[in-house]
C-alpha cells in the first residue's frame, strides 16, 4: 500500500519509471471506475421516489445510508475480532473505506492467519475508540498508516508497513528500508501517495468525509435507527 500507492501518486505526477511489484496504473484505473461493492462509501444505490416533500425524502436516504453503512461497518469489526489474536504483537489501524488499501489489508490477514501476530483495527467503523488506540483520532489516522506496538509504540509510513510485514514473514519485502537514506527516499514517496490518497482512489475530499461522518453521527444518535 505504501510504495505500492506512492507509485500509482508518482505516475499521476509525470514520473514514468516502473516497479514489477507494485499495482499498475490500469488495475487503479479499473478500480476508479469499478468499485467492489464490500466497500460502503464506493457504493452508488438508487432509492425509490417517495411522493413526500423534499426534506423528508432526504432524511430517509440519509437513514438507509447510514444503515448500510453501519451494517457493512458491523460485518467488517467481526471479522476483524475473529481474526486479530488475543497476544498480538502490532496493531494495524487501517481505512475500511479505502478499496486500494483493502487489497493489501485482506493479503495480510490471509498471511495472519499462519502467524497470528497482528491486530486489525478498522477506523473506518462507527466503533473505532481513539482511547483504545494511544489517542490517534479518526482525522489523524486517515492522513497516514499508523500501527501500534505491542508495548504502545506507535509507528507511522514506511516504518509501519515494514513492521506489519516482518510478522508476517514478508520482513524481506521493506528490508532495504531499514537503511536511513533508504528509508528517507521511501518516506517521500509514501507521503505522495497518503496526500493524493483519496484523490487517486476516487473518494471525496477528507473535510467532505469527516463531515458525512458528523451527519451520520447525528442520524444514528439514536441508535434504533441504524439498527432498523
Amino acid at each position: 500500500m505504501a510504495l505500492r500507492g506512492a507509485a500509482v501518486a508518482g505516475a499521476c505526477i509525470g514520473t514514468q519509471r516502473t516497479i514489477p511489484s507494485l499495482i499498475s496504473f490500469s488495475q487503479i484505473f479499473r478500480l476508479r471506475f469499478h468499485h467492489s461493492p464490500s466497500h460502503s462509501l464506493q457504493r452508488f444505490t438508487s432509492y425509490p421516489n417517495y411522493k413526500t416533500d423534499k426534506g423528508f425524502k432526504y432524511q430517509i436516504r440519509a437513514i438507509q445510508e447510514a444503515t448500510a453503512d453501519t451494517i457493512t461497518s458491523q460485518t467488517r469489526k467481526e471479522d476483524d475480532e475473529q481474526q486479530s489474536p488475543q497476544n498480538w504483537k502490532i496493531k494495524m489501524l487501517y481505512d475500511g473505506d479505502c478499496p486500494l488499501c483493502m487489497r493489501e489489508v485482506d493479503m495480510l490477514k490471509e498471511r495472519n492467519k499462519q502467524y497470528g501476530t497482528i491486530k486489525f483495527v478498522d477506523i473506518s467503523s462507527d466503533d473505532f475508540s481513539p482511547e483504545e488506540n494511544q489517542g490517534l483520532d479518526y482525522k489523524t489516522v486517515m492522513g497516514r498508516i499508523h500501527a501500534i506496538l505491542s508495548d504502545g509504540t506507535v509507528v507511522t509510513d514506511v516504518e509501519a508497513f515494514r513492521k506489519l510485514y516482518e510478522q508476517v514473514g514478508l520482513g524481506w519485502v521493506y528490508a532495504i528500508t531499514k537503511y536511513k537514506p533508504i528509508a528517507t527516499i521511501a518516506d517521500s514517496i509514501y507521503g505522495v501517495w497518503a496526500k493524493y490518497r483519496l484523490q487517486i482512489t476516487g473518494r471525496p475530499a477528507l473535510e467532505d468525509i469527516l463531515e458525512a461522518r458528523r451527519k451520520k453521527a447525528e442520524v444514528c444518535n439514536d441508535k434504533t435507527t441504524c439498527k432498523m
